[in-house]
């Protein structure tokens, strides 16, 4: 038989590691989306890149050409931030709770990976020129 204080004990710890518990799950659900960046090359329009990454940062004209630059974070796939949130659970589960002093500073490091690329248009405001600024 568990004694009165064990218990409470136990009750105590379990109630106290409940919200710290999901923080990772929740971090690895919430991070950014894949994006296709197979998009950047030549004959694409302006208007599907826009669709896929948002609007550019920089837009202007240079030797009667229109330049842009695309900046945004590259994430995840839905398959692989399910199973990292998976994980993350399943080991806070297993731990306690404790895990979170893990799992939640390693979402924060693995959130994504900042990418950049100057698009230069045609007339027709299709993709004539691709240069990667920052890449993965």
């Amino acid at each position: 038989m568990i004694s009165l204080k064990r218990f409470i004990l136990s009750a105590l710890l379990f109630t106290l590691l409940i919200p710290v518990s999901g923080c990772s799950v929740f971090m690895a659900a919430k991070q950014p989306e894949k994006k296709d960046i197979g998009l950047f090359k030549v004959g694409v329009s302006r208007v599907t890149l826009i669709s896929e990454f948002g609007p550019p940062v920089i837009s202007e004209y240079k030797d009667d050409k229109k330049i842009e630059i695309f900046k945004f974070v590259q994430g995840y796939s839905t398959g692989a931030k399910a199973g990292r949130a998976f994980f993350h659970g399943a080991a806070s589960v297993v731990t306690l709770g404790l895990w979170e002093l893990v799992g939640t500073p390693t979402e924060i490091t693995f959130n994504g990976d900042e990418m950049a690329y100057l698009v230069k248009y045609d007339e027709n405001d299709l993709v004539d020129e691709v240069i990667a600024i920052k890449k993965e």
